[in-house]
């Protein structure tokens, strides 16, 4: 005797529970605040603009979070790496 696979009214497969696969209409991406016209630039003595990119344990904060782009944080990380050797920050 064979078992018929019955599917319940309610039950969804796996693929459709995730968002992943879904389509969403309204994503948009953030443009980069450290390019552009007025853009500040990023150097080892602008301590100012290095603290907003430091978490208060003294972290880098990942590009995810404050929408930077590729380029730009690893200028911004270098930086925060070269201002902290000679203990500006």
């Amino acid at each position: 005797m064979k078992k018929k696979n019955i599917k319940k009214k309610g039950s969804q497969n796996n693929f459709s529970k995730l968002s992943v696969f879904q389509n969403q209409k309204y994503k948009f991406k953030k443009k980069c605040p450290l390019s552009g016209k007025g853009a500040p630039v990023i150097d080892y003595k602008n301590i100012k603009l290095l603290k907003r990119y430091v978490s208060e344990n003294g972290k880098i904060l990942p590009s995810r979070i404050t929408s930077v782009s590729q380029k730009k944080q690893r200028e911004l990380s270098l930086s925060i790496k070269r201002a902290r050797n000679l203990a500006l920050m």
